[in-house]
Order: C-alpha cells, then sequence, then structure tokens
C-alpha cells in the first residue's frame, strides 16, 4: 500500500491578502476553489508547476477571530534554486521570521501567523 501527499490546508482570514502573499512570496498561484452555496466558506488550492503538491486555503466566514495555530513548531517546508534571490526578495517583503545561518535555512511567516521554511537547492 502507498500513500500520495497532495495538500496541506491552513486556514485564513483575508482569502485575497493570503493569496496575494503566496504569489509574491513563493509563486504560488490558484489550481481551483471551492464556495458553499450559502457563502460561509471558501477554498482555494494554490501551488506551482514543480510539484502537484498543494496549499489548501480555507476561508471560513463565520470564524470570530484570529486562528490560534501554537508556537510555530509547525511549518511546510520549500526548496528553491537561487536562495539569495529569495532571500532578498522576503527581506524586502519584512516576511523573514526567523534565520538559522548555520543550518543554512530560514522561516518566512504569513498574514496569519504560518511559518515557511526556505531551504537552498541540494
Amino acid at each position: 500500500m502507498q500513500f500520495k501527499m497532495i495538500h496541506e490546508n491552513y486556514n485564513v482570514q483575508d482569502l485575497d491578502r493570503s493569496l496575494s502573499f503566496y504569489k509574491q512570496a513563493l509563486g504560488l498561484t490558484e489550481k481551483r476553489r471551492k464556495t458553499a452555496g450559502d457563502g460561509s466558506f471558501i477554498i482555494v488550492y494554490i501551488g506551482n508547476e514543480s510539484s502537484d503538491f498543494e496549499l489548501e486555503l480555507t476561508w471560513l466566514r463565520d470564524h470570530p477571530a484570529p486562528y490560534d495555530i501554537g508556537e510555530e513548531e509547525f511549518h511546510l517546508a520549500f526548496r528553491t534554486d537561487d536562495f539569495e534571490a529569495a532571500h532578498k526578495l522576503h527581506e524586502e517583503m519584512g516576511c523573514i521570521c526567523f534565520e538559522n545561518p548555520d543550518m543554512g535555512i530560514y522561516f518566512i511567516q504569513d498574514h496569519d501567523g504560518y511559518w515557511l521554511e526556505v531551504l537552498p537547492a541540494v
């Protein structure tokens, strides 16, 4: 028996702001969306051409407050072919939240507090 990872979900408060962030920071664009008939939720799947793995962004109309995502100990990781250019972009965006030069990695944070690890090419 085999399993294939297909997506990870992040709940977001402002879907348009999140879509803009992920496009600018990581080049992820909308692949498809599901909208509830009553407008209670919108789910947007984003990704890129380098992988069929998707990030699912879920907006819930009736969620009353920012999401509590704990201590940011979980994260999604991205490998880039141009680490220096990525770091420069994220520095300009002001979204770098943690750097570990000894490991050669850094993390960016989206508007909802999710951490995303950025790694250089192997």
